[in-house]
């Protein structure tokens, strides 16, 4: 990376970016994102040669955001991946770097989707189209895919689109699309056949070629653990008070202000915790390390900046509580233990979203990360009951209880009771603030929950499920919440259930009734959730919206019971009536109904066939219809 290039600023993005990325947890850019982004803001085309999980996809998606014209709603990015999954993955950082950008639409397009929905989708415009080659060139050909405002075409990760047999798929898009345009391609390696196809489409490109620092000492044991959002904190406290050979961990977040929330909660558990941010002066920044290198401090929660270049010898381990963007910050991450010799631990926690993230930085580190089991309730006592021993023990052995034996005596005498008793409430007095019993909440046990088979974990019910175990509001179990989707963004009940399900560890039968309205809906949940469920699940999307959940007040949820039940909308394909009183009805249409004289006599979709059943992970070299003859580049 460019030494000069410190932040974000120093490459000229706008501002609304610049926020984007602040509240994301971006504080620095990575070696690629300040080597492309000058050269895709200035408008040449690029070969990039750089491993999957280094942040590429900012490095293409910042500047090219920056660059759109929102006030025409037609595609003027495409961005062809190989795999569906990689499709959704960079149609959502899109998303996230435009969440400032008013009127930002970003469109998904991959096989196994249906095609009717996409073909409504595209009609309504998109400014960025992220897709697989296939279902890419079926829209080509049947011209539901318009391309001619497209400024820039990026190719992502070609040399898997290459090993998958999808290269002449490449080829003819790109022999398909705009001459006069930007072409950005990125491949981990340089076959021989990427370089073809880069030598005859890209014209004078720049190369940036990034080398990753992507080795992990084998002094750190690395392991990984699946866990919810919601049960996150849970889940550090348990590994904490278990974990083998502890004496110091730092503990990394994405953003500033987590590391103040996390230390803190930690704190009101018992921990000697604090917070390491940019924000923080370098005064403190040094008394924190200072703490943590004398034993003031055993926990440093901190960001990837705030920690850079660290070395306390005493660091055991290493906690990512948010998975890092890149494999790169992974490294520099892990690499705070272990180090000199010395052994140390590296704990990731996964959510199940983030899965092929995983993936990505075991290829990337060339080391596998084997699975933690998460402490039972049982194993978390048996530790306390054990540390607790061993205090009696040494204060047995090293102090002077005799004014402390009379006190029990007089005790002893007074209450009548049995010195066993007396020792007893004595333990209940000495671990109140530590329980040696942890409590048993009403929800499930984690550990149990993770350490279940997927089969027997309960499934997500369906929605008649959902509706049928309709349940008094005034029996204080349950209490309606507004959130802020509805039948206008296409949400279903499906989708409601799954985004709480999945990303707050609510099981699904915790979750009632279900109303959808046209711009929001109402669900009924349990009517004590914790303040950082509640928390995680405002920041919750479905369909692209924020649910900014709240609960509705008594008089709000009795007449939201009282309402009848919503109507179903109108089927898939259905196009809205015109605005206003006087528009004249029309019968429903058809996504793909086009106008007279075109030709494909009865096929309704214009005498073109589907190719909606292309392999995406295969090349079986078919091609799709007659190909139109290649024209110059």
């Amino acid at each position: 990376m460019n030494p000069t290039i410190e932040s974000f600023a120093q490459l000229e993005l706008s501002p609304q970016i610049l926020e984007a990325l602040a509240g994301i947890g971006y504080e620095t850019p990575s070696p690629i994102q300040a080597a492309c982004i000058p050269h895709l803001r200035a408008g040449h085309d690029l070969l990039g040669e750089a491993q999957t999980g280094t942040g590429k996809t900012a490095a293409f998606a910042l500047p090219l955001l920056d660059r759109l014209d929102l006030s025409a709603r037609k595609p003027q990015v495409l961005v062809l991946t190989p795999t569906r999954e990689l499709a959704i993955q960079v149609a959502e950082a899109f998303q996230r770097y435009a969440k400032n950008l008013p009127g930002f639409h970003v469109l998904p397009i991959y096989g196994g989707q249906s095609m009717v929905v996409q073909l409504r989708q595209l009609s309504r415009g998109a400014h960025v189209v992220v897709g697989t080659p296939g279902r890419v060139m079926d829209h080509i050909e049947r011209e539901s895919l318009d391309l001619g405002s497209l400024k820039t075409l990026v190719l992502d990760e070609a040399d898997e689109m290459l090993r998958m047999g999808f290269i002449d798929d490449v080829e003819w898009i790109l022999d398909h699309v705009p001459a006069e345009r930007q072409t950005a391609l990125f491949s981990a390696t340089m076959p021989d056949a990427i370089r073809r196809v880069a030598h005859r489409y890209l014209r004078e490109p720049r190369e940036v070629k990034i080398k990753t620092a992507t080795t992990t000492v084998t002094t750190i044991r690395q392991r990984f653990c699946q866990i919810a959002v919601a049960h996150k904190l849970d889940a550090l406290t348990r590994i904490l008070e278990v974990e083998e050979e502890f004496d110091a961990a730092i503990v990394f977040v994405r953003t500033k202000t987590a590391t103040v929330e996390l230390a803190e909660k930690l704190e009101a558990r018992g921990y000697a915790a604090a917070a390491l941010n940019g924000d923080m002066t370098q005064q403190l920044r040094e008394r924190v390390i200072e703490q943590l290198k004398g034993g003031g401090l055993d926990i440093v929660v901190a960001t990837d900046v705030a920690a850079r270049g660290l070395d306390v010898p005493r660091i055991s381990h290493v906690i990512n509580y948010d998975i890092p963007y890149d494999t790169e910050a992974y490294v520099h991450r892990i690499g705070r233990t272990g180090r000199a010799g010395r052994t140390g631990s590296a704990i990731l926690f996964v959510a199940p979203r983030e899965m092929r993230m995983l993936k990505v930085i075991e290829r990337a580190t060339r080391q596998p990360i084997e699975p933690l089991q998460l402490p039972s309730r049982e194993a978390v006592a048996d530790k306390r009951v054990a540390a607790f021993r061993q205090q009696v023990a040494t204060v047995l052995e090293s102090e002077d209880l005799d004014f402390f034996r009379e006190v029990v005596a007089g005790m002893e005498d007074s209450h009548d009771a049995d010195i066993h008793d007396i020792a007893a409430a004595l333990a209940f007095l000495a671990q109140r603030e530590r329980p040696l019993q942890l409590p048993r909440s009403a929800g499930p046990d984690i550990a149990a929950a993770q350490s279940a088979p997927r089969a027997e974990r309960p499934a997500r019910e369906n929605r008649d499920a959902i509706l049928e175990r309709r349940r008094d509001f005034a029996d204080g179990r349950l209490q309606r919440y507004r959130i802020e989707v509805g039948r206008n963004q296409q949400a279903t009940p499906k989708d409601i259930v799954g985004a709480i399900a999945n990303e707050a560890g609510i099981e699904s039968r915790f979750i009632g009734q279900i109303n959808l309205y046209e711009d929001y809906s109402t669900v009924e949940l349990p009517g004590d959730l914790p303040h950082d469920v509640l928390d995680i699940l405002r920041r919750v999307r479905v369909r692209q919206r924020q649910l900014n959940i709240r609960p509705l007040d008594h008089d709000e949820a009795q007449r939201d019971a009282a309402r009848p039940r919503p109507g179903p909308g109108p089927r898939f394909g259905a196009k809205p009536a015109p605005r206003g009183e006087d528009a004249p009805r029309k019968p429903f249409a058809k996504p793909w109904d086009k106008p007279a004289g075109k030709p494909g006599g009865d096929r309704p979709h214009g005498g073109k066939p589907f190719h909606s059943d292309r392999r995406e992970t295969q090349g079986t070299g078919f091609k799709p219809g007659k190909k139109k003859p290649h024209g110059d580049r």
